[in-house]
């Protein structure tokens, strides 16, 4: 069943991040920010728990854009647990995405995804999202790298 995240999750939250990037954040500023938002009425973490264990979570961050002179909701991170995929529980958390944006206001809902994540491509398409934009970045610290790569 899927319900909105609270400040015990944490650590299972920040291991399906992990997960999703390939890598080991740092914890003490991970659990900083997730208890941070977990207060803040611009986020709304939801998580999918089956067996009293977090398998999924879906942050999505709202705010309010000049460009479209109203709130728009942003998935911001995204994560079934590999083990638990293909079983439709993405689709329930993005079915109850949607309704919570809706609900809270919002005009449009975007997410921002990895070019070399194909899968979530394919799932975001099938779930009746289209990719109008492109999204540009550059690290303002650490190393610049030209070659796209999850996990680093």
């Amino acid at each position: 069943m899927y319900r909105k995240a609270n400040i015990e999750d944490c650590s299972e939250v920040y291991a399906l991040i992990c997960e999703l990037e390939g890598k080991e954040l740092p914890y003490k500023e991970f659990a900083k920010i997730f208890s941070e938002q977990v207060k803040d009425e611009h986020y709304y973490c939801l998580v999918y728990e089956y067996e009293g264990k977090v398998i999924a979570v879906l942050n999505l961050r709202f705010e309010g854009q000049l460009h479209h002179a109203s709130k728009i909701a942003e998935i911001m991170e995204f994560e079934v647990s590999e083990k638990y995929r293909s079983g439709g529980i993405g689709k329930q958390m993005i079915t109850a995405a949607f309704e919570i944006a809706r609900d809270l206001g919002c005009s449009q809902i975007e997410v921002a995804t990895n070019n070399l994540r194909k899968g979530a491509h394919r799932f975001y398409s099938r779930a009746g999202m289209h990719n109008f934009h492109y999204k540009f970045s550059m690290p303002l610290i650490g190393e610049d790298f030209e070659e796209n790569a999850i996990g680093r």
